[in-house]
């Protein structure tokens, strides 16, 4: 892509109104083997779709210190600058892919991004405040009638092929499951699984049946680890849940088998899903070895590790402290990372490369492969 198109589409994303509708949404001009990126997910990857909805403070993140770093102003998204899909679309060359609900937003070319702070892959998960995934993949359906409508079916099709499809999911379906209380999470993790897993697997493949080809999944996180879920420990031991570590690990290990076997009956289906639980479990631990200070406290929050959500002042509790040097934190808020955390995240999941014993590429390959 040249500079000069590079940049127009930049501008495109941003503000509709520096430029004539022609200019950004001119689908001729599209070069033939140009990247597209559509984004689903939770607060991991939400860019700011949650700006747009009338929902609870908790689920929304458009307020000061959020965006503090590399934006200058608050975006939606939780943290202090950019998420994993940010970075990624940097790595890809591809420009910021803004989020679906952003009014007089509709060229859909370069992608775009579905992905809801709070969402799972259960729609009761947090239901009623957050787009889940299978709404997402409802929007997806409506860009996908769009392109076809404006591109035509071949071009739509090549277009949607080549495209890179990058999903992180789960993390809510378990937290809301433990903070209910649920007794199938308690008496039966598998089967929990299983539901939360078969739906991802059912939106995979409607992607699919759409021309999607080339997929990123995340995986879940140490969910235990998070400065709220230090807080939560009797006697402030700072201690992770280790309950909530295992069905972590447990998702992550049944994903990597489905995948798999995806591949084996999906002709052309490819996928990058490095496991990075040992590396986030790693930089949080061990956080000097990675450059950081702090892994156990959040930089922005409240009460023992800032494990309350606080942050910004707008979820109940106003006051809330704020450190003085982000990049020395791998959490900024009680949940959610910095962006450095997910920079040195992103770069593992760019370039890994997988042993001879793993099936999936790295996301590198999967945006060069056509």
């Amino acid at each position: 892509m040249s500079t000069l198109v590079y940049q127009i589409f930049l501008i495109c994303a941003f503000s509709a109104t520096l430029l004539p509708p022609s200019s950004c949404h001119d689908h001729s001009r599209l070069h033939k083997k140009h990247k597209a990126l559509f984004v689903f997910g939770d607060s991991l990857f939400d860019v700011g779709n949650n700006n747009y909805l009338n929902t609870s403070t908790g689920f929304q993140s458009n307020f000061w210190p959020y965006g503090e770093t590399f934006f200058k102003r608050p975006t939606g998204r939780f943290s202090d600058g950019r998420l994993i899909p940010d970075i990624i679309a940097e790595y890809a060359k591809v420009p910021l892919v803004p989020p679906y609900l952003q009014p007089g937003f509709n060229y859909y070319a370069h992608g775009v991004n579905f992905a809801s702070a709070g969402a799972g892959a259960l729609a009761q998960s947090y239901q009623g405040y957050v787009i889940d995934l299978k709404t997402q993949l409802g929007n997806f359906k409506k860009v996908e009638k769009q392109l076809r409508h404006k591109l035509g079916h071949a071009e739509a099709y090549t277009l949607l092929s080549e495209a890179v499809y990058l999903i992180a999911i789960g993390s809510n379906d378990y937290s809301y499951a433990l903070a209910t209380n649920s007794s199938l999470l308690a008496s039966s993790p598998e089967e929990f699984i299983g539901l939360v897993i078969g739906n991802m697997t059912n939106v995979i493949k409607e992607i699919y049946k759409k021309g999607g080809r080339k997929f990123g999944f995340s995986g879940v996180a140490p969910l235990g680890c998070t400065p709220s879920m230090r807080a939560m420990k009797p006697g402030n031991t700072g201690t992770c849940v280790e309950e909530l570590n295992a069905v972590a690990r447990l998702h992550n290990s049944v994903l990597d088998k489905v995948l798999l076997n995806l591949k084996g009956h999906l002709p052309g289906f490819k996928y990058s899903y490095p496991d990075i639980y040992p590396l986030v479990d790693e930089i949080i631990n061990n956080a000097s070895k990675y450059g950081f200070k702090e892994g156990k406290t959040a930089c922005c929050g409240s009460g023992p590790f800032r494990g309350i959500n606080s942050c910004g002042g707008k979820r109940g509790v106003t006051e809330y402290e704020l450190c003085d040097n982000v990049k020395e934190h791998v959490f900024f808020d009680s949940n959610h990372p910095t962006e450095r955390f997910y920079q040195k995240v992103s770069k593992f999941w760019w370039s890994h490369k997988p042993t001879h014993t793993e099936t999936y590429i790295s996301l590198k390959e999967l945006f060069e492969v056509y």
